[in-house]
């Protein structure tokens, strides 16, 4: 707790029947103990306005009052304090708690782990002011503790961005890990990754698809957003560019936005924005979101050395994308992924038809600048974060994260459409047309490993050939055929 929150006021929260007449009671009381400047008491007869009151407080205590003490103290419109960062102490005064004094008290029963919990009964009632003098003394205790365990689970969930390599996975990966870490549902990431951009790349999360596709069109035209890619510090912005980019695509006004610039040692920038979804968003969370962006970005520097020294290795010398070697790394990556946050991840394989005709008609040079044309096509395609690689000879492969099987298929019938209404250069012979067949798979439907799963991609664009070519063919269709 920094010095200016431990001089501010402890929310008090009253609820119940007879409130009203508890809080008057308690001030008084704390004014006699001379701590009434340490609380600020409010009195309501029930849960919700409650709990509305106080959105955004880091750390509050609740006085539960009444027969329904114990429904009020363990209500779920209190979970909003059980995230990160965030503490609550209970207070329960009731007449059907047992009295000591009566000896009525039952045996000791352990509490389950629900923080800072302290009950009367209602003869004990004159002891409610030194009872929350105490139980926010336990308060400030429990809110460091707190403080100090989501310290050390950011730093934990952050170990992942050491281990990746590949900067435009980073962006996504940063997005996801403030939205687990601050409890928020929706947030965007803008990057431009390097080496050799192909121009800027978006990932959402928490949005529709066909609003997610819409925003990242959207963003990617609005090109002042790119200027300010990487600069700035962590801050909430209670306005920006990116707002007005929320309403061209039919969204209310989202509010404030934490705003956390990403950047590497030379080129690498992009920027994260997590939506407030109506919430103050408070130190702790901008602390937590400074140390996410630390890490973040000593992984983006990691990752532009690496592929400064290591690019040569992985790019295929003929198309200038990735090669199998880089895919096969790369998909064990995504599938670890993709099982780690419950998010789909589908392969494509892709082989062009009677492509030796090319060859022996038209000869090899021309076949050389065929897939090197076929290449630009596919990577028009796809998106920054998607993996397109040679696997061999006219074969290729991309890996659509965060796919699921439905959309990959209509991304795989975009791919086919484009190649068969081509035109490819053959020199003088003027031009030609090609088509593809597409085998798509899913993981974990069609494979839970990198060998199956390509396997099974790589088995559905053998059915497509076999089919009569220029077709996309679901790994579904092996399962039937087995059935």
């Amino acid at each position: 707790m920094t010095r200016d929150e431990s001089r501010a006021p402890v929310p008090t929260l009253v609820v119940g029947e007879g409130a009203a007449r508890v809080v008057g009671s308690l001030m008084a009381g704390l004014a006699e103990a001379g701590a009434a400047h340490r609380f600020s008491c409010a009195a309501f007869d029930s849960v919700g306005p409650a709990a509305r009151s106080s959105v955004g407080a880091p750390h509050l205590i609740l006085i539960a009052v009444g027969r329904d003490a114990e429904e009020i103290l363990f209500d779920p419109v209190w979970e909003q304090w059980d995230r990160p960062g965030t503490a609550m102490a209970r207070v329960a005064l009731s007449g059907s708690i047992p009295s000591a004094d009566t000896g009525e008290l039952d045996p000791e029963v352990p509490e389950p782990d629900r923080g800072v919990v302290f009950r009367l009964p209602e003869t004990q009632a004159e002891a409610l002011p030194m009872a929350t003098i105490v139980v926010a003394r336990l308060l400030e205790v429990e809110r460091s503790q707190s403080e100090y365990r989501s310290q050390l689970e950011t730093e934990r969930a952050c170990e992942a961005l050491a281990s990746c390599l590949e900067p435009g996975k980073l962006y996504s990966m940063t997005l996801e890990i403030l939205l687990e870490r601050l409890g928020c549902r929706r947030g965007i990431a803008f990057f431009s990754p390097s080496p050799a951009p192909q121009g800027a790349g978006v990932a959402a999360r928490g949005f529709p698809e066909e609003v997610r596709d819409r925003l990242s069109r959207t963003l990617i035209e609005e090109k002042s957003l790119e200027s300010t890619m990487g600069r700035g510090e962590v801050s909430v912005v209670p306005w920006g560019p990116l707002h007005h980019v929320l309403g061209l695509v039919g969204l209310e006004a989202p509010g404030a936005l934490l705003s956390v610039p990403l950047r590497g040692e030379e080129h690498e920038g992009g920027h994260v924005w997590i939506l407030s979804e109506g919430r103050r968003f408070d130190e702790a969370d901008l602390e937590a979101a400074r140390t996410i962006a630390r890490r973040a970005n000593a992984a983006l520097a990691t990752a532009e050395r690496y592929h400064n020294a290591k690019e040569k290795a992985f790019i295929d010398d003929v198309t200038g994308v990735y090669n199998a070697r880089y895919l096969l790394a790369t998909a064990d990556n995504e599938i670890q992924r993709a099982a780690r946050y419950g998010n789909p991840l589908s392969v494509l394989f892709l082989d062009l038809d009677r492509f030796k005709t090319v060859n022996d008609v038209h000869g090899h040079l021309i076949g050389s600048e065929t897939l090197r044309v076929l290449s630009r096509l596919l990577s028009q395609c796809v998106r920054q974060v998607d993996t397109l690689a040679r696997y061999g000879g006219d074969e290729f492969t991309i890996l659509l994260v965060d796919t699921p099987h439905d959309v990959a298929l209509r991304i795989a019938e975009r791919i086919r459409h484009r190649v068969e209404t081509h035109l490819f250069e053959a020199g003088r012979e003027g031009t030609l047309r090609l088509t593809i067949s597409i085998g798509v798979a899913t993981c974990p439907v069609h494979g839970e490993a990198r060998g199956p799963l390509l396997d099974a991609a790589d088995k559905a664009m053998y059915r497509a050939k076999s089919r009569g070519r220029n077709r996309v063919c679901s790994a579904d269709d092996l399962l039937e055929g087995d059935a």
